[in-house]
């Protein structure tokens, strides 16, 4: 029903930043409300939230690892989701992968149903 393809991951320095992308397709989300979020997994960690948007792109959570770096925004018209990555650390190197459901926003990956493959963002030192 719905499928989502991230992009915009990368090599960086530290400091340096990064604009992800998630384009959405599939009926169900351009006709339904759909919220949005981010999360990333570094190797040998658990899979972590880092950031979520409403339909209406009116509330919007962050984890506080990225607070005041990273913003999170949507573009319905495009049904597409951005991740703004500013400030990047070496530690917000992982796998970040775009989620999406039928819900108001959350931080718990359980809530979403639709996952896209994820890209990889690297930040060197």
């Amino acid at each position: 029903q719905v499928q989502l393809e991230e992009s915009g991951g990368g090599l960086v320095q530290a400091g340096g930043s990064l604009r992800l992308s998630c384009a959405a397709s599939g009926r169900s989300f351009t006709s339904y409300s759909y919220t949005m979020g981010w999360f990333r997994q570094a190797p040998g960690k658990e899979r972590e939230f880092v950031a979520a948007i409403s339909w209406s792109g009116r509330t919007t959570y962050y984890a506080d690892s990225v607070k005041g770096r990273f913003t999170i925004s949507r573009d319905n018209a495009k049904n597409t989701v951005y991740l703004q990555m500013n400030s990047l650390k070496p530690e917000d190197t992982a796998v970040y992968s775009c989620a999406a459901d039928r819900s108001i926003p959350s931080t718990s990956e359980a809530v979403y149903g639709y996952w896209g493959q994820g890209t990889q963002v690297t930040v060197s030192s």
